[in-house]
């Protein structure tokens, strides 16, 4: 006795799966979860970005601006 099974095998739907509108959320999530905390507000792709390398270049403007007012100090 055997069993028949009416339906076809199922797919795997990549091309569903990988798409830029996808990826670029997955990066976008994986980016505020880890790296960045997001400020909250809905922003466009380059608000994003801008936020993003705003939060990068800070810290660096930061430490330059320490050196800056430290060097002429030491005698």
């Amino acid at each position: 006795m055997a069993f028949t099974i009416d339906k076809a095998d199922p797919r795997k739907p990549i091309g569903d799966r990988f798409t830029g509108k996808r990826f670029e959320k997955g990066l976008n999530v994986t980016l505020n979860s880890v790296i960045f905390r997001s400020s909250g507000q809905d922003l466009t792709t380059a608000g994003t970005c801008f936020e993003m390398a705003s939060r990068l270049l800070e810290p660096a403007l930061l430490a330059l601006a320490v050196l800056t007012v430290c060097g002429p100090t030491k005698s």
